[in-house]
């Protein structure tokens, strides 16, 4: 018979003889992997694929608006009557007579296209008007 010590262990050698079974291992694998899981989509900024595509196609189209619209605006700008044309923009006192103005002057129709761009317009009238 083996004699037993009465004595405790330390917490090392505790942690020196401790063999923890398959399961034991699997599981905290599993809850270590949801555990990152939560915290990577809650506070550490992961998206979806869905998501990023979303915000990706978001951030191109406001891109190209603003594109758009300092093409306008130089357009508006080369116009042989820009002086009086600006003055009858800003006389205009809704943003949306505004940017309809600026859509049937066809400045804010870009080369290659058949109707004007809503972006643009909307851009180039308030980039105008300021």
């Amino acid at each position: 018979m083996a004699m037993q010590s009465n004595q405790k262990q330390s917490l090392a050698a505790r942690w020196e003889s401790y063999q923890p079974s398959k399961s034991t291992l699997v599981w905290t694998c599993v809850g270590t992997a949801v555990a990152t899981m939560i915290v990577g989509f809650s506070w550490g900024g992961w998206v979806t694929g869905g998501s990023s595509q979303t915000l990706a196609q978001t951030a191109g189209d406001v891109a190209r608006g603003q594109l758009a619209s300092t093409i306008c605006v130089e357009r508006f700008n080369a116009a042989p009557d820009a002086a009086a044309k600006l003055v009858e923009l800003k006389a205009k006192s809704v943003g949306y007579d505004r940017q309809k103005f600026v859509e049937t002057g066809g400045w804010a129709t870009m080369p290659g296209e058949t109707s004007p761009d809503r972006r643009a317009s909307i851009g180039c009238a308030t980039a105008l008007a300021a």
